[in-house]
């Protein structure tokens, strides 16, 4: 197998020297500079670029770069030096002009020259390290024009006089702005902060700080804010035309430090025009522009917020502490709830839904709604007057509407419990006396209810709609198998509650009357017939009768009355006059209930159907009471109600707060039990936060009273204390 030899090849040097004119660089050069004359003074249509160009190549080739570089600068600089002095030389408004007609010049003549030069800008500038044709023409423009002591110092008061004259409302040429600065920013960025935008900065600041003074002393606030917003939106604009996109947000930073951070404490607090003028006269658009230009400087937001939250507190706190207004409960509400719309509506139209405002409304409404112990009941008072006839002939969706706001309010009740208590006391009225004005409001109310605090919360209430629905079923049971018997005597209408399902009623004893004995003894004998192991408690305080009487000269007409008022009534049927004695013992009817039973019935104006000597507004005991045959009215049908206060009074309010405080007792101990299952061990300050954060949805349980049932569960064996730490305790399994 042959091997082939390797072929070596050498390059060697000409055997003959090239040899160049001795003067060629000289005469290069000569013909280049004469061109950058002519491009200077305008006629370089004579010029032959190729040519040009070809003696520059040639004399990087021929290693003279050096001094064709060095010969530019200096022919160059001399050109410049001369448009300096033409530039100085201009008066007034003609220094811009000429400024920009020269440098329009000078980049066409760069341009020009960049293009002869290609050559050396390609490869003699970038081995030597030295500065681009271009870029040294910008900066030979820099050093020996702008930079010059006469133009840099008359540069700058110019273009800054400019703007004065703009914000005083003067017209200036923005081209010719605009083309100035572009020259600045095309020098460098350097050039253009140093030389127009730090002083533009300080100037601005200054006059801004002189405008906000001024207008602060002459302006209410919603003109000083139009006055900012038109200043801000002057610089954002003036920016847009011919200043630095990036110079923004600095201008922008000086108009709201100067005329929004400095002054805003002394705007929100502007008397009979500030932030509580504004929102107490709905000024929306003012509120608006308040809240888009606070937002902007630090702090400024949370400034609104706080006074905002003040002034929303102490409105609150008023209205529920204020005597007058406890004494309608209604109105009570529907004022919350009017506060409520109103700051919500300015929220949504000027502070763009912001959920910091959301927030300290709803905590503005928590902090004053629970200063009025009385709150949970006036609300569901409220609801009990809507539900019975304040919803009449409205729209689904606005009953939907009016419950959503009732929802609102119910959370930020803290005791929502107490709540509860009153909704089933009401609800059970409702129910019983038919008042319910829809059965749909009632079950979406509880709906929501549900939703909001879980089954446990309104399992009750739905039990109660049960037991009304399961009663008209037993009614027409007891009807169809004992409608027989009963002949032509009175109509019975019973409602069978559930004890555990409806508000705890003290049974009050009353004789009935022996007709209604007799049909009410044949429902127990059908109901206990066909339900075994149950019993029946007749609530005669809970329910209703209709009866008709005939009065003087044969009028008639047919009484819609309580149980008490019909007991006491139908012993008329025997006898003219009864004294008050006789009737307590005929009817044994509680003496408090007794005295307002025969109040409606003979002191009302316009349903006395009895005639009570001596005639006073108060029952007295030694009182006679007569049948009243000279009573008549234009309605056939009467109603008569009982004398009864909407709200309660003190021994019941108290009553209510027992029967709460004692329900809340297992409640705290099975959320005690439930922790310390799992925890095992835990402190007493742990044990307190925890029982509160579980059950804060339904009431704030009182440290005191979680204290004394965790007492109660040491004493029957859940929990055992630590022998070394008393305030330890360990769950008993």
């Amino acid at each position: 197998m042959s091997s082939q030899k390797k072929a070596n090849f050498q390059i060697e040097a000409f055997k003959h020297r090239v040899v160049v004119d001795p003067k060629y660089a000289e005469k290069t050069w000569k013909i280049l500079e004469h061109a950058i004359h002519e491009i200077y003074n305008h006629n370089a249509s004579g010029l032959s670029f190729e040519e040009l160009y070809r003696n520059a190549y040639n004399m990087v080739l021929h290693k003279f770069g050096e001094k064709l570089y060095s010969g530019l600068v200096s022919t160059m600089t001399s050109h410049l030096k001369e448009i300096a002095v033409s530039i100085e030389a201009s008066q007034g408004a003609l220094f811009l002009e000429e400024l920009d007609r020269k440098w329009t010049e000078h980049n066409k003549a760069l341009q020009m020259i960049r293009d002869i030069l290609m050559y050396m800008d390609r490869t003699f500038i970038p081995s030597t390290h030295k500065t681009p044709v271009h870029e040294l023409g910008l900066n030979l423009w820099r050093d020996n024009i702008v930079h010059t002591i006469k133009i840099q110092m008359r540069l700058k008061d110019t273009l800054l006089e400019l703007v004065q004259k703009e914000r005083a409302g003067e017209v200036i040429n923005r081209g010719l702005m605009r083309n100035v600065v572009k020259m600045l920013m095309d020098l460098g960025s350097s050039v253009y902060q140093e030389d127009f935008e730090k002083p533009f900065l300080v100037v601005s600041a200054d006059f801004y700080r002189g405008e906000s003074q001024l207008f602060i002393e002459s302006c209410d606030c919603g003109d000083y804010l139009k006055k900012a917003e038109k200043r801000l939106n002057e610089e954002i604009e003036r920016v847009s035309h011919y200043l630095d996109a990036k110079s923004e947000v600095k201008i922008t930073n000086v108009v709201e430090k100067e005329m929004i951070e400095s002054q805003m404490n002394r705007l929100v607090h502007m008397e009979n025009s500030g932030l509580v003028n504004m929102l107490m006269d709905d000024k929306y658009e003012d509120l608006g522009r308040m809240y888009n230009l606070f937002r902007r400087v630090p702090n400024g937001l949370s400034l609104i917020r706080d006074v905002m939250t003040s002034h929303i507190r102490e409105t609150g706190k008023q209205l529920v502490t204020d005597p007058d207004r406890l004494k309608d409960p209604v109105d009570f509400v529907q004022r919350l709830l009017d506060e409520r719309d109103k700051h919500d509506k300015i929220i949504t139209l000027s502070f763009n839904n912001d959920k910091m405002f959301q927030n300290a409304l709803n905590s503005s409404f928590e902090y004053f709604i629970n200063l009025n112990t009385r709150s949970p009941e006036f609300i569901s008072l409220f609801v009990d007057d809507k539900l019975r006839k304040g919803l009449k002939g409205v729209s689904e969706e606005d009953v939907e509407i009016v419950l959503d706001k009732v929802m609102m309010l119910f959370r930020y009740l803290q005791e929502k419990d107490i709540f509860e208590k009153y909704y089933k006391q009401h609800l059970a009225k409702r129910l019983l006396s038919n008042k319910s004005v829809s059965e749909d409001a009632e079950r979406s109310l509880i709906l929501k209810l549900k939703t909001e605090c879980g089954y446990q919360f309104t399992s009750k209430l739905e039990g109660m709609f049960t037991d009304m629905k399961t009663s008209d079923d037993t009614m027409k049971g007891f009807y169809a198998a004992m409608g027989s018997e009963l002949g032509d005597g009175p109509m019975l209408v019973v409602h069978v509650l559930t004890t555990g399902s409806w508000p705890t009623q003290s049974t009050t004893a009353c004789n009935l009357p022996s007709e209604i004995l007799t049909v009410c003894d044949k429902f127990k004998m059908y109901y206990l017939g066909t339900h075994s192991g149950r019993r029946l408690t007749w609530q005669t305080n809970m329910g209703s009768a209709d009866i008709k009487a005939t009065f003087g000269r044969g009028q008639k007409h047919e009484l819609n009355v309580s149980t008490f008022q019909m007991c006491v009534l139908m012993l008329f049927n025997n006898g003219d006059g009864l004294s008050y004695r006789e009737i307590e013992q005929a009817t044994e009817i509680l003496t408090s209930d007794l005295k307002r039973c025969l109040q409606s019935l003979a002191c009302a104006k316009g349903k006395n159907v009895l005639r009570k000597e001596p005639m006073s507004k108060d029952i007295g005991e030694d009182d006679t009471f007569f049948f009243n045959d000279k009573f008549s009215s234009k309605f056939y049908k009467v109603k008569i109600g009982t004398v009864v206060a909407q709200k309660e009074s003190e021994p019941e309010k108290q009553e209510t707060r027992q029967r709460v405080e004692e329900d809340r007792k297992p409640q705290i101990e099975a959320a005690i039990v439930r922790i310390m299952k799992a925890r095992r061990v835990l402190d007493h300050n742990n044990i307190v936060a925890e029982v509160t954060k579980q059950l804060q949805s339904r009431f704030l349980p009182n440290p005191v009273v979680i204290k004394k049932r965790i007492e109660s569960l040491i004493e029957r064996e859940f929990l055992e204390r630590d022998k070394d730490d008393r305030k330890l305790y360990r769950y008993l399994a």
